[in-house]
């Protein structure tokens, strides 16, 4: 027996986590920005992907005008750090509803690094940084999609493998539903087959 949820009769809140539920896992944009007064803000936002490839651009969503929007409308840049499982707990602190003046770096203890083409900075402790200017945003009802393109990446020599990033190396961390967090587990790997070489396939 399958349960119906039908968005216009349920409560917004009770969709959400309903979707929070059933999106998994998702990937973590851990986005430093700067406000006008200079205040360095870092905020983990899960709803995070690729939407371009040339150029690249990357987006996050903020659901309603948190910080992280406000201060890159504001100035134009931001970063997506890497959240790896060891910066699990500084992740999750980041996320804590502090006052707009107060800096989540410094409540939390972490240590910036500076950005090569940006003016926020970089989490020292992050194996990758995605260094991006805004490219626009797109209001849809009660959230906001930030699309950024990505002007420099800096990658840790730590995390390289043949050339790239490698994922064992990296130890992504990823959101699930509720208060419930993942890590990579089991990795495995399969190649597509090319159409020609189908099982049973045959020329025209």
């Amino acid at each position: 027996m399958r349960h119906d949820f039908d968005p216009a009769e349920t409560d917004p809140y009770a969709f959400y986590k309903l979707l929070n539920s059933v999106i998994v896992p998702r990937p973590i944009a851990w986005v430093s920005s700067t406000s006008a007064d200079g205040v360095d803000n870092l905020a983990p936002h899960s709803f995070f992907t690729v939407s371009c490839v040339s150029p690249p651009v990357v987006q996050f969503t903020s659901v309603g005008r948190k910080d992280s929007l406000r201060n890159v409308e504001a100035t134009g840049e931001f970063v997506v750090c890497f959240t790896p499982e060891e910066l699990w707990e500084q992740v999750n602190a980041t996320g804590t509803n502090f006052p707009p003046g107060v800096s989540e770096w410094d409540a939390v203890g972490l240590e910036r690094e500076p950005s090569l083409r940006v003016a926020p900075p970089r989490v020292a402790a992050s194996p990758v940084a995605l260094e991006c200017a805004l490219h626009s945003t797109l209001c849809l009802g009660n959230s906001t999609v930030v699309f950024g393109r990505v002007v420099h990446v800096a990658v840790s020599g730590d995390v390289m493998e043949d050339g790239r990033p490698e994922v064992r190396r990296l130890k992504p961390l990823s959101r699930m539903g509720a208060n419930e967090w993942g890590t990579h587990g089991e990795i495995r790997e399969i190649t597509r087959i090319p159409h020609e070489e189908w099982p049973g396939h045959y020329g025209g």
